[in-house]
């Protein structure tokens, strides 16, 4: 039996889960095999309220999971499928036509270079990944190609992963202090855009040295951050 915080090992089964009304939600590094739960990749077994588990790692290349948001970039932009380079050992591939009011007519203006922030429609090892920019309704909500001018950066996966956390403030601190724009994805891609390129590299650094910051550390860690970023500028 596998407790919330334990280490577990690709293959290991996952049978201790809290007794909570609604569906189970698994999360990255847990796949069902007929009944069972197991774990496919190596890390600790973590567990977040209503009902949402997954394996935390310290993996240094994305493996692929159904419905996770990640930064691509566009590799080529020709004929009906787009090659999209997320990280992982395969391409994906993304329909021009998951794109909000896309038609055969009316064609994304995606070249190659672009970054995408899109979600995996599809994630099987034994078959190619998709990548959709809308939801059900063909509505985007902020999916799509990102704007000029911004910065992307890798961080370890369970950085990214920690900045996506709803409990984790580091951004908002950041965010409090200095206008920006902040992608986190799940692949381990950060793209951020701010109000310049001495700002924006600030930024990254400062996300990057907060790898290991508990959340109650990260209030001062952002003071501490802006005043040396503004005192360099004066």
């Amino acid at each position: 039996m596998c407790d919330i915080g334990d280490i577990v090992l690709p293959g290991d089964k996952i049978d201790n889960f809290v007794q909570s009304k609604g569906k189970v939600l698994l999360g990255p590094g847990l796949q069902r095999d007929g009944e069972e739960v197991i774990a496919v990749r190596p890390g600790i077994f973590k567990y977040r309220e209503p009902n949402i588990y997954w394996i935390e790692s310290h993996q240094k290349r994305y493996v692929p999971s159904k419905d996770e948001d990640v930064i691509g970039v566009v590799t080529n932009a020709k004929g009906e499928l787009f090659k999209v380079d997320i990280g992982s050992s395969e391409q994906a591939s993304l329909s021009y036509l998951n794109f909000e009011g896309a038609t055969k007519r009316n064609r994304p203006d995606v070249k190659n270079g672009d970054l995408v922030y899109a979600k995996l429609s599809i994630a099987d090892k034994h078959a190619e990944c998709e990548l959709t920019c809308v939801d059900r309704d063909g509505k985007s909500k902020g999916k799509g190609c990102l704007p000029d001018g911004g910065f992307m950066f890798q961080v370890p996966l369970h950085l990214a992963h920690k900045l996506r956390h709803p409990d984790c403030p580091l951004l908002k601190y950041i965010g409090k202090e200095t206008a920006m724009e902040v992608i986190a994805a799940m692949n381990g891609r950060v793209w951020i855009k701010s109000r310049s390129a001495r700002e924006t590299i600030a930024i990254a650094n400062a996300i990057s040295a907060a790898e290991f910051l508990n959340y109650d550390k990260m209030k001062d860690f952002v003071d501490n951050f802006m005043n040396e970023l503004y005192l360099g500028s004066s």
